[in-house]
C-alpha cells in the first residue's frame, strides 16, 4: 500500500500561476476523487503525480521518497480516450508494456516467454470481464469493453498508484455503472491508491473514500494568471452515511461549478 504526500506545490506556465499552495497527505489505499470547474488545474495536478509535469515549486513524495522525474511502472494511468493499439488484439494490447520492459530493443518476446506473458494478460483480461475477448481487436469491442481493456493495460504492471483522468465520461450510464462496480472490486482487491479526476459529483462520491475540490480564490480578470487554484474543499467519505453524503453533495454543488450526472 502506498502513501502520497504533497507539500506546498505550485505550477506555473510562462509566469502564469495555474496551481498554488497545494498540500495533501493521502493515506495508503485511498480513493481520492478530484473535482472542480474546468481549467482549475485538476488534470495538471494528475500529470504532476504521473511526472508528465514537474512542480515549479514544492515536492511530491510517494512512501516518503521523492517522486521520480519521469513516469514509472509504479504509477498506472487511464485516460478518457482509450489508449489502445488498433492493430493489436486485446491480449497483445495488455502484453505490450510487459514485452517492451522485457525486450526493450525489439519490443517483443518470442516462443515460451511470449506465451507465458500472453497467458498472464489473459488472466488480467478475465479479471476485468474480457476473458472471452482476448483475441478480438479494439474495433470489435464496444466503448465499455475498450475502457475495460485500458484498465487492464494499466493494472498489468501492478502499479502502486492508479491515476484516472475522467476515464468514464464518454460511457453510457448503464455501462458506467458496470465499470464503477469493476473499479470498486479492483480497488478492494489490489490495495492500490487511486486518484480520479471527474466532472461527475455523484461518481466522485460513489467511488471515493475522500473528495477534494480545486478552485480559485481570485477570479477577477486581472487576477487570473497571478493567482492559481488550490484545494478549497476536502471531505473524507469512507465513514459518511448516505444522508451525510447527500448533505455534503448539496453543499459542494453550491461551492463548485461542476454539473452532477
Amino acid at each position: 500500500m502506498t502513501q502520497v504526500t504533497v507539500r506546498d506545490v505550485w505550477k506555473e506556465y510562462d509566469g502564469n500561476v495555474v496551481i498554488e499552495r497545494v498540500n495533501l497527505d493521502v493515506a495508503a489505499h485511498s480513493f481520492v476523487s478530484i473535482v472542480g470547474p474546468s481549467g482549475c488545474g485538476k488534470s495538471t495536478f494528475l500529470r504532476m503525480l504521473l511526472s508528465q509535469e514537474i512542480p515549479t515549486r514544492g515536492e511530491i513524495r510517494v512512501d516518503g521518497a521523492p517522486l521520480p522525474p519521469e513516469p514509472t511502472e509504479e504509477r498506472g494511468v487511464v485516460f478518457q480516450r482509450y489508449s489502445v493499439f488498433p492493430h493489436l488484439t486485446a491480449a497483445e494490447n495488455v502484453a505490450f508494456g510487459l514485452e517492451v520492459a522485457a525486450s526493450p530493443l525489439l519490443g517483443r518476446l518470442f516462443g515460451n516467454r511470449r506465451r507465458a506473458v500472453l497467458e498472464q494478460c489473459r488472466a488480467a483480461l478475465d479479471a476485468v470481464g474480457l476473458g472471452a475477448a482476448c483475441d478480438k481487436y479494439p474495433a470489435q469491442l464496444s466503448g465499455g469493453m475498450q475502457q475495460r481493456l485500458a484498465i487492464a493495460q494499466a493494472l498489468i504492471k501492478k502499479p502502486k498508484v492508479l491515476l484516472l483522468d475522467e476515464p468514464f465520461g464518454a460511457l453510457d450510464p448503464g455501462i458506467r455503472v458496470d465499470i464503477h462496480k469493476l473499479m470498486l472490486k479492483l480497488f478492494d482487491e489490489t490495495g492500490m491508491t487511486v486518484f480520479m479526476v471527474t466532472h461527475d459529483l455523484r461518481e466522485a462520491f460513489h467511488l471515493g473514500t475522500r473528495l477534494i475540490a480545486f478552485d480559485r480564490y481570485k477570479t477577477r480578470p486581472e487576477e487570473i494568471g497571478v493567482y492559481g487554484a488550490t484545494i478549497t474543499f476536502d471531505l473524507p467519505l469512507d465513514r459518511a452515511s448516505a444522508r451525510e453524503k447527500g448533505e455534503a453533495l448539496d453543499e459542494l454543488q453550491d461551492k463548485v461549478a461542476v454539473q452532477p450526472a
